[in-house]
């Protein structure tokens, strides 16, 4: 009997629409592959003014800008998470570490996703002092300051939730974790393309993101199966 799998899309900000195509696994172990792309026009991101901390600002030759829509060439959508939201046998569980790090002032990856349970740590790069604070819902919130030079800070989210991170004192600062329950994942290249591999056989799928206001964060679409 043939798995039917439903992916998750999972958009930090949609406009327009997005299309993914995902081609057929052949028998065995397989691979899904697509291109998530829009229609429409997105919006314009400012350029970060970081004068304020002039030792992040030197680490950027050109101001970096703000990252609610990153589109990529041929209307690709970047950081769109993809992954198996059910009948996913092959799942295996979370143990290695995954590395949030504050460079330049920002979060890097924009996107870190991560299974229950998984360990979770949280580097400060900078010269500067940072406050962290994912503003979890589901799991429990937490807000803590990281001056530099401090050893890491060692977390993890028992439940699965996408969770928005800010920082309290760079109000320029966004990233996002996202917490699943699978490890059959990918996180969108600057060309939208993603790749799921290592998945028992199942059926094609092509899928179709609606439009979502500009101001939605993690509007999700249960594709066909």
């Amino acid at each position: 009997m043939k798995t039917k799998y439903f992916l998750l899309l999972a958009v930090i900000v949609a406009v327009g629409s997005a299309m993914v195509v995902a081609a057929a696994p052949p028998a065995g172990t397989g691979t899904i592959t697509g291109k998530i792309t829009y229609t429409g026009t997105p919006p314009k991101m400012k350029p970060i003014d970081m004068s304020k901390e002039p030792t992040c600002a030197k680490q950027h030759a050109t101001p970096v800008t703000t990252e609610n829509v990153v589109t990529g060439p041929g209307n690709a959508l970047e950081y769109v998470v993809v992954y198996i939201s059910a009948g996913d046998q092959g799942s295996t569980p979370g143990t290695k570490t995954v590395e949030y790090d504050q460079k330049g002032c920002q979060y890097i990856p924009h996107v870190a996703v991560m299974q229950p349970g998984q360990p979770l740590e949280i580097k400060n790069d900078d010269q500067t002092a940072h406050n962290i604070h994912p503003l979890a819902k589901v799991n429990q919130e937490w807000n803590k300051s990281q001056p530099p030079g401090t050893a890491p800070i060692e977390t993890k989210y028992d439940k699965p939730e996408f969770i928005a991170v800010k920082c309290n004192i760079h109000p320029w600062m966004h990233g996002y974790f996202a917490v699943i329950n699978t490890s059959h994942y990918a996180v969108s290249a600057n060309d939208g393309s993603f790749s799921l591999a290592g998945l028992p056989a199942g059926s094609p799928a092509k899928l179709k993101l609606p439009s979502f206001a500009e101001t939605a964060k993690w509007d999700v679409l249960m594709t066909a199966k």
